[in-house]
């Protein structure tokens, strides 16, 4: 390790002048003695690095000594055997102006905040030279002479021979770095300039370029408008086409006067919003999550298509929308990034004003009551399907009818001959044909023989749309029966609906036999128990088919299930069918309950004797007999007249 190089002689330091201590001066630091001066009395010799001492105080020889001095005078005599102590300096920053009170305050405040980052960066230091992230610095200071943890703080002799050591090897002195606010560092020596002092700068006296005028400060502009600005400028174009006296400047080019330009017409949208309403329609959906929903349109089953109607949340709380709902209504075409069309108003829900609507009453709080109206199926002498069912097996209205059939025994037909007769007796009845897991052909002839509502899902859909389209018929069907409605829902079959629900539904350790899960037929229970008269008006007719001999055991459950959830069956019989026998009803395996309330009492007399009659036949017999009976009669009431005789 080389030798340190020997210093260079210092310059001989200049005798300290002496001074009077300086008056009203607050001692700081009593270990270095260091003196404020208060920022009142600061003068500009102060700020020029110079000690001023402080002027004594006049005395007036001719008055007496002042109460003062009189209470210092045993102080001072005191004191006059003490040696002379050094002159206290005063302290000053690294600019060389002194220090205040509120200016040492804000140094300790900034030194110790510069310690704190100093701290955070040593700890955030990735490490490179060892596991600790410490060099050998440490040690070589160790060789050096030094501990490397003592106390680091030099005395201010120390720091004075250090600050004005000359410079080696010929370089120049290195000053202090000035680690100070800007404000307060020292103005440099190349450019000086006066501090800011949060004034605008002043203007460059640099040359003007191109000839033209030196450019004003544009500081100005910034509390200017736009039209402000622009005035502005226009006055200093002005004034640079004219010289001091007045007269035009003859050394550069006039301009010419720009010719004004025509305004420009707006350039028309891209695409214009039409603020057309055109009327429309549809069954209201609430969404799950964000509460708005869509008007399904009946074209589509109620699923989604282009033809949807949105409804905001503000307008499901504005007119009560409940999911289901039949509304009529006005709408707008979709605006540029909308996809569907807008409600814009509601003249309807569900036949009645929005005033009535909002005073439903829930459709699980309405009373169920017994049918007690009957609707009439017969309409032909010729045909005696629908002519049987008012003999011996009644429907009214918000009866819960099943229809068990096994294959090919003529169900599909016997429906649409239920319909059509309802249509056509009762046109004041909203009737709904709902087919579940149907053949396609099957589905098309029912919507073009029956004048109802027919919603379908065939057997080449999912299970989802199976359940969705069931419960939207069923939604839509509660909403119209809160309004005073009377609905008749035709379902073909409640088998394959239970099958559908079935397999969606979450899988469990409950499972019944014919692998149906115990939970799975909760619902279907719940659409078919959703039939009922409602007290005070309005009913819902449900009429289902229930297959059965299927070779299925799942089939067979879910016919148990459903076997006494109804009040009224009617039976179909396959060996009748095979016999070409329609229609192939079990008559004495079918009936009604509470027929009493659907049928006069002259009439139920007459069929309850015509059934003891045919006790002791078979189906096939029994039926042969009523088709006999039947076709040389005009109506039921001949029929049972003629029985007399």
């Amino acid at each position: 390790m080389a030798p340190p190089a020997a210093k260079a002689d210092r310059a001989p330091r200049e005798p300290r002048r002496e001074t009077q201590p300086a008056a009203n001066v607050e001692i700081l630091d009593p270990i270095e003695g260091l003196a404020l001066v208060p920022a009142s009395e600061a003068t500009g010799a102060s700020l020029a690095n110079e000690l001023v001492p402080v002027a004594e105080p006049q005395v007036n020889d001719d008055a007496g000594p002042s109460a003062e001095q009189q209470i210092n005078g045993t102080e001072q005599d005191a004191n006059a055997a003490r040696p002379e102590r050094r002159e206290r300096r005063e302290r000053v920053d690294r600019a060389g102006r002194p220090i205040t009170e509120q200016r040492a305050a804000e140094m300790a405040a900034e030194k110790a905040a510069a310690e704190v980052a100093a701290a955070a960066e040593a700890a955030n230091a990735p490490l490179e030279n060892g596991a600790d992230g410490r060099d050998g610095s440490r040690d070589n200071r160790r060789e050096a002479g030094g501990s490397g943890f003592g106390d680091r703080r030099e005395n201010r002799a120390d720091r004075f021979e250090r600050d004005n050591r000359e410079p080696r090897d010929g370089r120049e002195q290195r000053f202090p770095r000035n680690d100070q606010p800007r404000e307060n560092r020292e103005p440099r020596s190349d450019q000086p300039r006066e501090p800011r002092n949060d004034q605008p700068r002043e203007p460059r006296n640099d040359q003007p370029r191109n000839g033209q005028e030196p450019r004003q400060d544009r500081d100005n502009n910034r509390n200017l408008t736009r039209e402000e600005r622009y005035a502005q400028r226009d006055l200093q174009r002005q004034q640079r086409a004219l010289n001091p006296d007045g007269t035009p400047r003859t050394d550069q080019p006039q301009r010419e006067p720009r010719e004004p330009q025509q305004q420009r017409e707006p350039q028309r949208p891209a695409r214009q919003d039409l603020d057309l309403v055109v009327p429309g329609g549809g069954t209201f959906e609430l969404m799950p999550d964000g509460g708005y929903g869509f008007l399904r349109s009946p074209y589509y089953n109620y699923l989604s298509s282009p033809d949807d109607i949105y409804v905001s949340p503000q307008q499901v709380k504005q007119y009560a929308m409940k999911p289901g709902d039949t509304v009529i209504c006005t709408i707008r075409p979709p605006r540029e990034g909308e996809k569907y069309f807008a409600l814009v108003g509601v003249d309807s829900m569900n036949g009645r004003t929005v005033e009535e609507v909002r005073d439903r009453v829930p459709f699980s709080h309405l009373t169920p009551l017994f049918a007690d109206q009957r609707m009439k199926l017969s309409t032909k002498s010729s045909q005696i399907s629908t002519r049987v069912l008012d003999l011996f097996a009644p429907i009214g209205k918000g009866q819960r009818g099943l229809i068990v059939a096994q294959p090919k025994t003529g169900k599909t037909v016997l429906l649409q001959e239920v319909a059509n007769a309802i249509s056509e007796n009762h046109p004041e009845v909203y009737l709904m044909i709902l087919l579940i897991d149907e053949r396609p052909e099957e589905v098309t002839d029912m919507a073009r023989t029956v004048k109802a509502e027919v919603l379908s899902s065939t057997f080449d859909e999912t299970a989802d749309r199976h359940v969705k389209i069931a419960e939207m018929a069923l939604d839509k069907a509660r909403r119209l029966v809160e309004c005073g409605h009377d609905v008749v829902i035709l379902l073909d079959s409640i088998t394959r609906l239970a099958r559908a629900y079935n397999t969606v539904q979450p899988s469990s350790s409950r499972i019944l036999s014919g692998g149906i899960d115990a939970g799975a037929l909760q619902k279907p229970k719940r659409f078919f128990g959703a039939a009922r008269n409602v007290e005070g008006g309005g009913s819902l007719t449900i009429i289902a088919t229930a297959l059965i001999e299927t070779g299925s055991k799942m089939d067979e459950v879910i016919f148990e299930e459903f076997k006494g959830t109804g009040n009224m069956e009617l039976q179909l019989d396959r060996k009748l069918a095979n016999k070409r026998v329609f229609p192939a009803i079990d008559i004495p395996a079918s009936g009604t309950r509470r027929e009493d309330l659907l049928m006069s009492k002259d009439e139920l007399s007459r069929v309850w004797v015509l059934r003891k009659f045919m006790s002791d036949m078979t189906a096939t017999e029994a039926m042969e007999f009523l088709k006999d009976r039947i076709k040389g009669t005009k109506d039921n009431e001949e029929f049972l007249i003629s029985m007399n005789g």
